[in-house]
């Protein structure tokens, strides 16, 4: 029974969205769950996959909160 925990920081991929719309978690299980299954032959009954959605303040990168890293690293490139 395997479990997956996809871990992403809460906010929109597209214009107007704050999170990840439920759309994105539907293909993201469906995806992880059919990976499993073509390569470790694993049914699709017995895998669970959590979707944890963590506030942008509460993930680090580089040392830095997320949005200090990309900015950084933003003017860095530019």
């Amino acid at each position: 029974m395997p479990i997956v925990t996809i871990q992403v920081t809460r906010e929109g991929n597209k214009p107007g969205t704050s999170a990840v719309t439920a759309e994105e978690k539907a293909q993201l299980i469906k995806g992880v769950s059919e990976l499993l299954l073509n390569v470790l032959n694993k049914p699709l009954e017995a895998t669970f996959v959590v979707i944890e959605e963590v506030e942008k303040e509460n993930w680090g990168w580089g040392g830095l909160p997320v949005d200090e890293y990309r900015k950084l690293r933003a003017e860095k490139k530019g």
